[in-house]
């Protein structure tokens, strides 16, 4: 059985308001996270996923959707300043995440600066995204989730293409966009301070 990913929700609250760098570093953490997963649960299912770099493209359209997702959350929660220094920070933070995957998967490659590349996807999919309407923060509308299933379809190999979008649409994106939502919120909110940080449903600091 899977394990849920364990996110970071009610934050001990300080004087003045958490930095973009704050909470870029943890909700970029919580992003990498379900990606990750659900990659596992493709594995799990018996979708082949054969190589690193295929898994990487994976795990890319999956980032780039929910930074776009928190996007749309920081748009209806943040003034516009604050909003463009979180989602650069957490792009940035995101690109050197995947860099570190990619050179200690398959090691460094001088011809090639991963995280630059990373970054100009995530902003060719903004674009992408910024066409389709996300009806309210609980979800993304059926056109947007199609475009991401399309996406994760056209790399996968022929015996995979069938199911493959159901799998992303109904089941993968529903979960690991409650989280982020989850996480993110969390880390906008004012929540009072609560005892207990250390119980199992809640990660320590990065």
């Amino acid at each position: 059985m899977v394990k849920p990913v364990r996110v970071r929700t009610v934050w001990f609250k300080k004087d003045g308001e958490r930095s973009a760098e704050e909470i870029a570093t943890a909700v970029a953490s919580t992003v990498w996270r379900v990606a990750d997963k659900a990659i596992d649960n493709l594995g799990r299912e018996n979708y082949d996923i054969i190589t690193p770099a295929r898994g990487f493209k994976l795990i890319a359209e999956f980032v780039a959707f929910l930074v776009h997702y928190c996007d749309r959350m920081a748009y209806a929660s943040l003034t516009p300043e604050r909003r463009g220094a979180v989602l650069q920070a957490m792009a940035n933070r995101l690109g050197e995440v995947m860099e570190e995957n990619i050179i200690s998967v398959v090691g460094p490659d001088p011809s090639r600066n991963f995280k630059a590349e990373f970054i100009d996807f995530l902003n060719r999919r903004f674009a992408d995204y910024a066409e389709f309407e996300f009806p309210d923060d609980e979800k993304a509308s059926f056109p947007a989730l199609r475009f991401l299933g399309l996406q994760i379809r056209e790399e996968m190999g022929d015996s995979d293409k069938t199911w493959i979008m159901d799998q992303i649409m109904e089941i993968e994106m529903p979960e690991m966009m409650g989280t982020v939502r989850k996480s993110f919120k969390g880390l906008l909110s004012d929540a009072p301070v609560q005892r207990g940080f250390g119980s199992p449903d809640m990660l320590p600091p990065e």
